[in-house]
């Protein structure tokens, strides 16, 4: 199978569409099609000199690797490392024009270009990523989940204050989590019997009380319950020691309880190649683990090793069928 991938640059001012011109250069084992401003995607082929050759579905293509596209077109033009809030709307309208063809059953996948967050609430838009953008869109729930060569690191809790996380944690949230981190690992993965760490929110995972009560009271309860439905569970587990190599080896995921708990490790061993997955959604979305880079849009420096991995998970996943 020869999977239909949507490919959406994100922001228009940031490395996205130099990224996405940089994909239209390699050949893919997935046909690839974009959802974005063509006029956008020709300026930042311009910028970085390289040929980009985009056709309409049906069309006869320029070239042998020229891209399709479904036009997402800006009412303002996107300048480098400029933001405009007044293109939030197609912004956000070109990743769900992606997420509709593949609840529809045209593309089999998407992947996603970084989006400016900023931007778009400045346009009136109430965005804190594009996860839940997703997640809302097909009325389902979603997990996190980051991955790179190295380790896969899911996530209990996102973009949220600090003071909030432990507010978040109870046993209903960890259960939906754990449930679905677990699924997507059998489904997606092809992992016939995951094991997943569970690591503690407190410094030592608690120690008995000591440090903090969450452990005691919601994750050992919660993850001795899940055992009980045949889940593969270890923990919790301190976080200062469960990234040791050694450890490691012997999981097929880690959930940690909040952002910067998991992600910074993650990040460490292989930032370049590391992705975004979102687990739960019926068709598989994979997105760059970088943001929107203002600073280097236009001058070709941006490095485009995150989208490459991305499309190739996306493939990947794309081909083990349809998740609903």
């Amino acid at each position: 199978m020869r999977p239909r991938l949507a490919l959406v640059p994100g922001e228009p001012a940031g490395i996205g569409p130099e990224l996405v011109v940089r994909a239209a250069q390699r050949s893919w084992d997935a046909d690839l099609v974009i959802h974005g401003d063509a006029a956008t995607l020709r300026r930042a082929a311009a910028a970085v000199d390289l040929p980009l050759f985009l056709h309409a579905r049906g069309s006869a293509p320029l070239d042998p690797r020229s891209l399709e596209i479904v036009e997402c077109t800006l009412p303002v033009d996107s300048t480098f490392g400029t933001p405009d809030p007044a293109n939030a709307a197609s912004i956000i309208a070109s990743l769900t024009a992606a997420a509709q063809a593949c609840l529809d059953g045209h593309l089999d996948g998407m992947v996603t270009g970084p989006i400016h967050k900023a931007a778009i609430n400045a346009g009136g838009i109430a965005y804190t990523g594009t996860t839940g953008l997703l997640a809302s869109h097909a009325g389902c729930e979603v997990v996190m989940m980051l991955a790179n060569p190295a380790m896969r690191v899911a996530l209990q809790t996102v973009h949220i204050p600090l003071r909030e996380v432990a507010d978040r944690i109870t046993p209903a949230a960890l259960t939906r989590t754990l449930r679905i981190v677990d699924r997507a690992l059998r489904t997606q993965f092809a992992i016939r019997e995951p094991l997943i760490a569970v690591l503690g929110l407190n410094p030592h995972a608690g120690e008995d009380g000591l440090l903090g009560c969450e452990e005691r009271d919601i994750l050992i309860p919660t993850l001795a319950r899940l055992r009980g439905e045949g889940l593969r569970l270890v923990g919790p587990l301190p976080a200062d020691t469960a990234f040791l190599p050694e450890k490691l080896r012997g999981f097929d995921a880690v959930l940690a309880m909040y952002h910067d708990q998991g992600l910074p490790v993650l990040k460490h061993t292989d930032f370049a190649h590391a992705v975004n997955i979102s687990l739960g959604l019926p068709y598989p979305r994979v997105a760059v683990d970088h943001g929107t880079a203002l600073d280097l849009a236009g001058t070709g420096q941006a490095d485009p090793s995150s989208l490459f991995a991305a499309i190739d998970t996306c493939t990947r996943l794309a081909r083990r069928g349809s998740l609903a």
